[in-house]
């Protein structure tokens, strides 16, 4: 047995499935490669499974019941939000429908709210100088989107003998608007017909197909691009105009500046209170290395 918490025993499985958890997420963000982190990973594990047995044992001393109807309450809203009986029972992974332990899961969750709520109250009502100096901390995060200003001439297969025809007249057409063609006059002459759209107008990241964007959102305005593809055939394009990122007005997002004001707030009451159940607690690890490789 590795860890033991406050004489409460945690399965060596149950570590072992949070450190696959937390690999398997750094390995799917390319942050590892094998092995090499595996101490770290499981250090986390433990880590995670501590504060998660310590926040429990917390909340059961402090509401060691909770009201039958609230435990209803609560198990409805988890089914309704899971689109009902059938998809809730699949997302949590019960092979049958015991529904005593069940109940007993959505108690722990009630305990834990009600324990959150006891830590965070009373919640801060922030002036409005620590607001803006919120705002000027977070500026990143109120910026508006990039735009860009782009127009394309498209050419699909359909129709066509090869792809190698298609694309040897892009490139034809690229040499021609590298050596200083009008871009827009040159579209009009190749369009397939009225309906193809040649100004593209103003876009944000995310309007358009990922592979275009990639491509016009890296270019400088006037550049012409590289002949490419998409699912709609061969592409050249050219940037006409950009609007870069800029920081959007306090007024416009203090709703949501109070909104990190005030989470910031219950992170550093959460963490505070985590650290002092961790200093009150007894807390045994017999497998502090477990180095071993997660494969």
């Amino acid at each position: 047995m590795a860890l033991i918490i406050n004489g409460e025993h945690i399965d060596d499985e149950i570590i072992e499935a949070e450190f696959r958890h937390i690999k398997g997420h750094f390995e799917r963000t390319l942050q590892v490669a094998c092995c090499e982190r595996d101490p770290e990973f499981r250090g986390m594990a433990k880590d995670n499974l501590i504060s998660r047995a310590l926040l429990n044992q917390e909340s059961r001393r402090r509401f060691p019941t909770v009201p039958e109807q609230e435990i209803t309450t609560r198990l409805q809203k988890l089914i309704d939000d899971a689109g009902g009986e059938t998809q809730f029972y699949m997302n949590i992974g019960m092979p049958s429908r015991d529904e005593a332990v069940i109940r007993e899961n959505v108690a722990g969750g009630v305990r834990l709210d009600k324990t959150l709520q006891a830590i965070y109250a009373p919640e801060p009502e922030p002036t409005e100088a620590e607001l803006k100096a919120c705002y000027e901390a977070n500026l990143k995060h109120y910026m508006s989107d990039e735009e860009i200003n782009a127009a394309h001439i498209t050419k699909s297969l359909q129709g066509a003998k090869s792809r190698q025809e298609i694309y040897q007249t892009m490139r034809e057409l690229r040499s021609e608007l590298l050596a200083g063609a009008n871009f827009a006059k040159l579209a009009e002459e190749h369009r397939a017909d009225e309906q193809q759209q040649i100004d593209l107008g103003w876009f944000k990241r995310g309007e358009f197909m990922e592979e275009f964007e990639t491509i016009a959102f890296s270019m400088g305005e006037g550049e012409i691009s590289p002949v490419f593809t998409t699912q709609l055939g061969f592409h050249i394009c050219t940037v006409t105009g950009r609007k870069p990122s800029v920081a959007r007005p306090f007024e416009e997002v203090r709703e949501a500046v109070k909104e990190r004001f005030i989470e910031e707030y219950r992170d550093k009451k959460f963490n505070t209170f985590l650290e002092e159940l961790k200093a009150a607690a007894k807390i045994e690890d017999t497998d502090p290395e477990g180095e071993n490789c997660g494969h």
